[in-house]
């Protein structure tokens, strides 16, 4: 695909899966969630259950490892028609602050690429989930001297990028989200007349999984070093 970026001044960028190892933990521990639940269920009905009171609770808690806790505690009390022990939702509570005090492991070619392009770019970061965790992640990735603004979003929907760019007085003719998912980094900015790069990662949350479409205009890249070749 053709692309011209000599109007971009700035460029957005996801953070979890994109910057940094997010998703490959959430699937790590309802892995371990089904285990602990199986005398219960299979593990296929666990997982099903779970997704749908995640999907229940994400209007009430938000994106981010705290929500998925009280999703799991949640569930593990439905699926055992409140037969479940203290000590099995002390477990669950654990595996949520395993989550969270997970090293931060950046993917690959993510810093060179950020100070190429920070050189000649107005950088940000646009990522949804908790709050505290986002900013403790960002901390610990060493990557905060790169960017201008940080932006922790409750949704990623064409309102809340439209809202946000007219907030930071960014014209999105001047816009390019960069992010591994379709739904929520791809799709909305691109009806805003933004431009968007999809760097998809190898595992994807079933509720960010959607189906593209071949007349959405938009780079897909195999890693975020690839920028460097489209970008000054």
């Amino acid at each position: 695909m053709e692309v011209d970026y000599t109007n971009i001044k700035v460029i957005g960028f996801d953070a979890d899966d994109t910057l940094w190892i997010n998703e490959t933990y959430f699937r790590d521990t309802e892995a371990k969630f089904a285990e602990l639940l199986d005398q219960y269920e299979t593990q296929n009905k666990i997982d099903q259950e779970l997704f749908k009171k995640e999907m229940e609770n994400l209007p009430l808690f938000g994106y981010g490892i705290k929500g998925f806790i009280l999703s799991m505690i949640e569930t593990a009390i439905e699926l055992s028609n409140e037969r479940i022990s203290p000590k099995v939702i002390q477990t669950i509570i654990e595996y949520g602050k395993e989550m969270i005090h997970k090293p931060v492991e950046l993917l690959e070619e993510v810093e060179e690429t950020l100070e190429y392009l920070s050189k000649n770019y107005r950088l940000i970061v646009l990522t949804k989930g908790d709050l505290l965790d986002q900013e403790r992640k960002l901390k610990q990735s060493n990557l905060e001297k790169y960017f201008h603004h940080v932006e922790v979003m409750s949704d990623k929907k064409p309102k809340n990028y439209s809202d946000l760019l007219e907030h930071l007085e960014i014209d999105p003719k001047h816009f390019l989200m960069v992010g591994n998912s379709l739904k929520s980094d791809v799709l909305p900015v691109l009806e805003l007349g933004a431009q968007a790069v999809h760097i998809p990662f190898h595992t994807t949350w079933a509720h960010e999984e959607i189906q593209p479409n071949k007349e959405d205009k938009y780079l897909h890249l195999g890693s975020i070093g690839e920028l460097k070749e489209y970008l000054l």
